[in-house]
């Protein structure tokens, strides 16, 4: 799996919408129609829906 990448002011915003904490996730992957979100700490993944 690729580094996750730091997120971007618009993105933070975005995450924390989905009540999570920003300074925890890393953002995996961008797809057209959804995020994968890698955890700092534990490494679990989510996928978000994209804006």
């Amino acid at each position: 799996m690729k580094q996750g990448l730091n997120l971007t002011r618009k993105q933070k915003i975005y995450i924390a919408s989905f009540k999570l904490n920003p300074d925890n996730w890393l953002l995996s992957k961008k797809l057209v129609d959804r995020w994968l979100i890698v955890h700092r700490k534990t490494g679990n993944t989510r996928t978000i829906p994209a804006p």
